[in-house]
């Protein structure tokens, strides 16, 4: 096959939902993996190749083999590999001492920009899950109250202004107050601190208004709402039809279960 895709999957399970998609649609993916743990991401591979470290020497010769002419770039990867670049091979050093900046934003357009230099195409996974993405209005869980209301809108008007910074992509508000942004430590973490603070608080989420579809489209999960329950978080704000909602039946049953509110928010992407 000539025109074969690949999957360079990092952590969480939304690779594993676009495989499967994929593979459903008669093209399963040769998957190059960056995950501690394969799992189930093998039920839906046309062949899987681990990958130990971020090499992109190998991996780019590899597809190249293999007629790989399409990319999806898909999953998390921990944003602190940009301080071990012991760990990466030359191609991915040079590659990285070339960057101005090192921003989310930065590096994977980047990546993205070198890849198609490479030769290859590198797809928007938005359009293989549409189902996934976050509706406007109520979504899960009970119904939100007015001050959450108003907390939503607050933070959204605060991600408007830091998200474009790309230091994160998630504002926890209290009573119209900046609790936690989220940085480098991930949203998981990010909730945890904010629990840390202060009890109660409404979660923002949102995509860059300028980001590039084809990677770094915000997701949540049931483990999502989970770690909002230990923080004592009420309220999940989202992206209207820019964020995903992974194992969808869980995660309502999640969110009636833990009492939290879950609503999807219009943002306009003109800027």
């Amino acid at each position: 096959m000539d025109n074969q895709i690949a999957l360079i999957a990092g952590e969480g399970s939304l690779p594993v939902v676009i495989a499967s998609r994929l593979t459903d649609n008669g093209n399963p993916p040769v998957v190059y993996s960056i995950r501690e743990s394969i799992g189930e991401l093998s039920k839906y591979a046309l062949d899987v190749i681990n990958i130990t470290k971020p090499d992109f020497g190998f991996t780019i010769k590899d597809m190249k083999k293999r007629g790989v002419r399409s990319i999806i770039m898909a999953g998390t990867v921990s944003k602190t590999l940009v301080f071990k670049p012991s760990l990466f091979d030359l191609t991915t050093q040079r590659f990285l001492a070339g960057l101005l900046f090192r921003d989310d934003h930065s590096i994977l357009g980047a990546i993205v920009d070198f890849l198609e230099k490479e030769g290859f195409k590198v797809l928007s996974y938005r359009d293989i899950v549409p189902d996934l993405l976050a509706k406007s209005g109520h979504i899960a869980g009970r119904a939100p109250t007015r001050d959450e209301l108003d907390d939503s809108e607050y933070g959204f008007s605060i991600c408007k202004a830091v998200v474009p910074l790309s230091f994160g992509q998630t504002v926890i508000v209290n009573k119209r107050s900046v609790v936690a942004v989220e940085a480098m430590e991930g949203t998981d973490a990010t909730l945890l601190r904010a629990g840390s603070l202060c009890k109660g608080g409404t979660v923002a989420k949102m995509m860059r208004l300028d980001q590039d579809e084809r990677y770094d489209i915000p997701t949540v999960g049931p483990d999502t709402l989970r770690h909002m329950a230990q923080a004592k978080l009420s309220c999940l704000a989202l992206h209207a039809g820019w964020t995903l909602i992974l194992e969808p039946e869980e995660f309502r049953s999640v969110a009636l279960k833990e009492d939290i509110s879950v609503i999807g928010v219009e943002v306009c992407r003109s800027l």
